[in-house]
């Protein structure tokens, strides 16, 4: 593609075009393209194509402005930033516990390897979020299977913070359980 014939496209035409080729976009057309996925609300589309043509900052910079900080943190690690990729879970966490998203702030803790007491602790307060504006069944339900998630994650892992991890839940799931039972 010719850097003339892609300036004659419409606007529409240039999304399509960045879209469907994506992979091999012409290094000259990169950061205009990263430009132009972005005003097309293109986010995961812009974010690839920079970090496929080396702009990591630039990827990093849209994923933290559009609130993921997971997937920053990833191309971060991905690229060899690994002060970055922590700094951007850290801000994460901070970021998701703000907005509520205990599932997500979860993770950012999960991978800052913060101690299963402080995991433990997120989930509780998760719980207690969710069941503010929803049936505590579903809330509970919802909690459960991101418990799972994250047992299931762990498996095969035998380092020290997994295994309290997956103590900890198990523990919590007991709690929960007799709770249950005294409940009823």
């Amino acid at each position: 593609m010719l850097r003339d014939d892609f300036q004659n496209m419409r606007f529409d035409e240039k999304v399509s075009y960045l879209i469907e080729n994506l992979r091999v976009v012409p290094d000259e057309l990169a950061l205009q393209g990263v430009e132009i996925l972005l005003q097309a609300n293109e986010i995961e589309h812009a974010v690839v194509l920079a970090r496929d043509k080396g702009m990591i900052t630039r990827a990093i910079g849209i994923l933290v402005d559009a609130g993921d900080y997971l997937w920053a943190a990833l191309i971060a690690k991905n690229a060899g930033l690994k002060e970055e990729s922590l700094r951007m879970y850290r801000e994460g966490l901070s970021y998701y516990i703000d907005m509520e998203m205990y599932g997500r702030a979860l993770s950012a803790a999960s991978a800052l390897n913060l101690p299963p007491d402080e995991i433990d602790a997120l989930f509780r307060k998760g719980m207690d979020v969710e069941s503010r504006s929803m049936n505590l069944g579903a809330a509970r339900a919802m909690i459960d299977n991101a418990m799972e998630s994250l047992e299931i994650s762990l498996l095969g892992r035998v380092d020290e913070l997994s295994e309290k991890v997956v103590a900890a839940m198990k523990t919590e799931r007991k709690s929960l359980a007799d709770r249950d039972k005294i409940d009823r």
